[in-house]
């Protein structure tokens, strides 16, 4: 008798498919990672304190602990340039950047200060020293802007304290590189 072979008939067009189901929302998705992930780390867990149980630890004690700053000063960058014009325009140029710069002003309420007044104040009070900061101060400005007035008409130009910071800076290596 020959082997009957299975119909290649075409299904019933009666019958359907089950539908498929709805996509997930994104919330459900995320739910449903959070789960398998909570799992995960659970299992995770069980399987170090399994593996570690037999190591012997002793207790922390807490007063070896440092719980707070200890009382050290900041460290205070040395004088790169030895001469005293450059030096008065490189600690004038590290005031402005730690305590702030501002315009209109030699020293805000806040206690910013301005170019000319951060010079001012690491001058000292020798006046011969901040007139000739100032004045190789403007001898950088003028190099980078061309026509400056003042030191001062610079500052207030800016809105921000990058430029200003930047130019005492260089004024700095100017002073230096002039042997002042």
């Amino acid at each position: 008798m020959p082997t009957r072979l299975p119909s290649l008939a075409r299904p019933d067009p009666t019958t359907t498919a089950p539908a498929a189901a709805p996509p997930l929302s994104l919330e459900e998705r995320l739910a449903l990672v959070n789960a398998v992930m909570t799992a995960r780390l659970d299992e995770a867990s069980v399987a170090y304190e399994v593996n570690t149980a037999h190591i012997d630890t002793k207790p922390v004690d807490l007063a070896d602990v440092v719980t707070g700053p200890i009382d050290t000063p900041p460290a205070m960058t040395p004088d790169l340039y030895p001469t005293p014009v450059a030096a008065v325009l490189q600690r004038a140029h590290r005031r402005l950047v730690s305590g702030g710069w501002c315009t209109n002003a030699l020293v805000d309420a806040d206690g910013a200060r301005c170019m000319l007044g951060a010079i001012r104040i690491e001058a000292g009070g020798d006046r011969r020293l901040e007139s000739d900061a100032a004045t190789v101060l403007l001898d950088a400005i003028r190099r980078q802007v061309g026509d400056a007035d003042s030191v001062v008409s610079f500052n207030d130009a800016h809105g921000s304290s990058r430029v200003p910071l930047r130019m005492v800076d260089q004024a700095a290596g100017l002073a230096d590189a002039r042997g002042l």
